[in-house]
């Protein structure tokens, strides 16, 4: 953990944000940042129902490319899906401050996500091969719980989590999440495991797991965003 750094901002955004309305904030935050215009921040939101598309994304893996609109997006990784019930978490670090190792960044967004799911009891873990978060389903078969996508800017962390706590799931099928077609491997959410968790719950754990992971962090207002349904 890192303990000589000041606390990260946290905001909590209460209503749905336009994905573009997102990314025009993360772009302009993150210069700030790495000018030292503004301190470290992890923005907390949920996104109207979208697909956005990463770097590595095939065309072949959107399966219904009218169902939602699509995004390309600047992140690694392929499609994914973003809406209600799922809470999605930019996280915008200085990694010059914080060793400008991505290896270490990337394992350690994944700690945080396996601790925010141990606290409900959800043994979840990462897996060869496949990026993410994973649960156990039996028979040989595993669920991602939660997704990860990144960009690094000057050092300085943009995109970050998503994690499902009670998404529609069927809205998954409109693409291939992250170009994995294996049937053994689903989607999955912690109201699917029998988990009933409030929005504010999963937040109170995501803020604990993080002050472990990566450090403290405060509570700021959040960006004055409102979505519409078709962004």
């Amino acid at each position: 953990m890192e303990n000589t750094l000041p606390p990260v901002e946290w905001a909590v955004s209460a209503q749905p944000v336009g994905y573009e309305d997102a990314v025009a904030f993360m772009e302009a935050r993150v210069a700030a940042i790495a000018n030292g215009e503004a301190g470290e921040l992890v923005w907390l939101l949920e996104h109207p129902p979208l697909y956005t598309a990463g770097t590595s994304a095939k065309p072949g893996d959107l399966l219904s490319p009218d169902r939602f609109p699509v995004h390309t997006t600047g992140r690694g990784g392929e499609y994914t899906y973003h809406g209600p019930g799922q809470r999605v978490a930019y996280v915008m670090l200085d990694l010059t401050k914080r060793g400008r190792d991505a290896r270490k960044f990337v394992c350690n967004l994944e700690r945080w996500l396996i601790e925010s799911a141990a606290a409900f009891g959800i043994k979840a873990g990462t897996r060869d091969g496949r990026v993410g978060v994973w649960v156990e389903r039996g028979d040989g078969r595993e669920d991602k719980i939660a997704a990860i996508g990144v960009r690094l800017r000057r050092w300085v962390s943009f995109h970050g989590i998503a994690f499902n706590v009670a998404p529609d799931l069927t809205h998954f099928g409109g693409i291939t999440p992250c170009g994995i077609s294996n049937p053994l491997y689903g989607v999955t959410s912690l109201a699917d495991l029998g988990r009933d968790v409030s929005m504010a719950e999963f937040d109170s754990a995501l803020h604990l797991a993080f002050n472990e992971v990566f450090g403290p962090a405060r509570q700021v207002p959040a960006p004055d965003f409102a979505a519409s349904p078709a962004t």
